[in-house]
């Protein structure tokens, strides 16, 4: 009996820096069968990153290059996306920014998660930034990735209300778990 076969999903890889939780949520996610993609590479520039044990936990080649050379190393990682016809990139708290050339060679198929309400606090600190200005609210957005920081087409945000009570390690945590729900709706979003 011939086995049916779903649509083919898209393959993707995920790129990070650190300890991979949104990478963790994305592998859940694309196991799950209304999930457009499946995620076939972990990359990091860092050895030391502890996501990278999610590749052994869910059988994901991964890939490690430092971008002490960053023409170097885009080179080497685009001839291995292209080898393992990776179709879309997930930065999750990747630390690096990639170039102009890098970006175009994916024409449009990277996409972002970034622990602040873009346009507001692009970069590092986030969290501090929007206690330090008392703002209400603060959030994640997933966009689009440009050569310019944090600065693509947003596809979705969600807010998370800030409190006096709330450290940028608090407030933190409570934007992680939205950020865990918006990754995928963003991804569904693209693809639908």
């Amino acid at each position: 009996m011939a086995k049916l076969i779903g649509p083919k999903k898209v393959k993707t890889a995920v790129f990070i820096s650190g300890t991979g939780s949104n990478l963790k949520n994305l592998i859940k996610f694309s196991k799950i069968k209304s999930s457009p993609i499946s995620i076939d590479l972990i990359f990091s520039n860092t050895s030391g990153a502890k996501g990278l044990k999610f590749s052994n936990q869910f059988k994901i080649k991964k890939y490690i290059s430092s971008f002490t050379n960053s023409k170097i190393a885009e080179a080497k990682i685009l001839h291995l996306l292209k080898k393992e016809n990776i179709k879309f990139i997930c930065l999750a708290g990747f630390m690096k920014i990639l170039s102009k050339n890098f970006i175009k060679n994916f024409n449009g198929k990277v996409i972002n998660i970034h622990p602040s309400l873009l346009p507001k606090y692009k970069g590092l600190n986030t969290h501090t930034k929007a206690i330090q200005n008392k703002d209400k609210v603060a959030g994640c957005t997933v966009h689009f990735v440009t050569a310019k920081l944090d600065s693509g087409k947003i596809i979705l945000q969600k807010k998370v209300k800030i409190y006096k009570k709330d450290t940028p390690t608090s407030l933190a945590k409570k934007v992680l778990r939205q950020e865990h729900k918006l990754y995928p709706a963003a991804i569904k979003k693209i693809f639908n």
